[in-house]
């Protein structure tokens, strides 16, 4: 029986070498459950998104030069107003007392200048009889020198009363002036939106500083001003489209346009890591929504580019991968995701993995064009039906390979 027992062990040992040679073997990978979609043909547009506050067109605030008590205000918070309209008023009598006096010194200058023309007509006339004189050898030359002297002196009086009479019309004016500020006049056509002051309280004006009554704005016109980042600021110009909705008006959405772009940034917690550059831009609403008043909170999308006909695939289906993968045909490292900061030196390449016919994923670089809030454009890459993958994320970003097998995900797990 030795001899048998030799070929059971021969065969035993067969038995184990072809188990150990077939989980040697190479297993095909499992199939990667993936989210798809097809590229297509479509019009896409470049979106500058930002929010901000409505505020009128024009907004001015009203105060006085002068100093004086409010005795009159004839408006309140929310009335209408138009252009040339009286406000209020300051109590006018000193004003009043300081232009009379004013004027009371113009008229006395006036007929000091008068009496100085007078005195100069009179001290030529006589110069001219004692020049005669002199000509016939009646009067000597110190009589000449002397009333050449007069008429000088006469001359320089008439044009100090005159400088006197300028001085005092000047002064009048300036009361007279100071007299119409007592009186609070509406600059435009618009809305009281804020009364600071009452009856009776005291108005402190100053070259220097203003002591507001009241603002008035131009609620015909409005816009909504917000900030932009220097990395979208580019790619606005004056006259472009926005959508604009307010969050008080929820469900409406309103037609606007770009009027009016920042040359300066606004720089905030400059020199530290927390520094943010934007740019102010305004949005004009072209028609006043009822009911939208200054201060409230809107949300603005400026159309900045528009492309027709173009191919583009869902934002997310598009990644990033070492380009040495690229070179070599090789799938993912970690951390490979859109928006992680590539290894020092390391060279990134945009792609998307396209599903072929035997459902495997392949990673082919791409050049992508503008975005919008969904979807990109690829410029070259791609064409229109490719099938790409386009999720879950981390699958795209992180651990899909190239040449891998993939399996659609069940809509209904979606």
């Amino acid at each position: 029986m030795t001899w048998w027992k030799g070929i059971l062990l021969a065969l035993t040992l067969l038995l184990v070498v072809g188990i150990t040679v077939a989980g040697l073997r190479d297993r095909p990978l499992p199939a990667t459950e993936v989210q798809l979609a097809r590229a297509h043909k479509g019009t896409i547009s470049r979106t500058v998104v930002g929010a901000g506050k409505v505020q009128a067109t024009t907004t001015v605030k009203i105060s006085s030069s002068l100093s004086g008590d409010l005795v009159e205000l004839d408006v309140k918070n929310g009335d209408h107003i138009t252009k040339g309209q009286v406000l209020g008023r300051l109590d006018p009598r000193r004003f009043q007392a300081a232009a009379k006096q004013m004027e009371a010194s113009a008229l006395a200058a006036r007929a000091d200048t008068q009496v100085a023309d007078v005195e100069l007509r009179r001290v030529t006339s006589e110069h001219q009889r004692v020049q005669g004189l002199a000509q016939r050898g009646l009067a000597s030359a110190a009589e000449v020198e002397k009333s050449r002297s007069e008429q000088e002196s006469s001359l320089a009086r008439q044009s100090a009363a005159r400088e006197r009479l300028a001085q005092a019309v000047a002064g009048y004016d300036q009361a007279k002036t100071d007299l119409a500020h007592t009186v609070l006049v509406a600059p435009m056509d618009g809305n009281v939106i804020e009364r600071d002051r009452e009856v009776g309280e005291r108005v402190r004006g100053s070259e220097f500083s203003e002591d507001t009554v009241m603002v008035v704005a131009a609620l015909a016109t409005m816009e909504v001003q917000f900030d932009v980042g220097e990395h979208d600021i580019v790619f606005l110009k004056k006259g472009q489209e926005a959508a604009i909705t307010v969050d008080a008006l929820e469900g409406q959405t309103f037609k606007g346009t770009v009027v009016e772009l920042a040359q300066r940034a606004t720089i905030k917690n400059p020199g530290t890591e927390q520094e943010v550059t934007t740019f102010p831009v305004k949005v004009a609403i072209l028609a006043r929504p009822p009911g939208v008043l200054p201060g409230m909170s809107a949300e603005v999308r400026v159309i900045a580019d528009t492309h027709k006909d173009v191919v583009t695939v869902p934002i997310q289906a598009v990644t990033i991968r070492p380009e040495r993968l690229l070179s070599a045909g090789k799938g993912a490292i970690e951390g490979g995701g859109l928006s992680a900061s590539p290894p020092h030196g390391e060279t990134l390449a945009k792609v998307v993995f396209v599903v072929d016919d035997e459902n495997h994923a392949h990673m082919r670089r791409v050049q992508p064009g503008i975005s919008s809030d969904t979807e990109l454009e690829v410029t070259d890459g791609l064409k229109d039906g490719d099938r790409v993958v386009e999720g879950p994320f981390r699958t795209v970003s992180k651990e899909l390979k190239d040449g891998a097998p993939v399996h659609e995900q069940d809509a209904s797990r979606s």
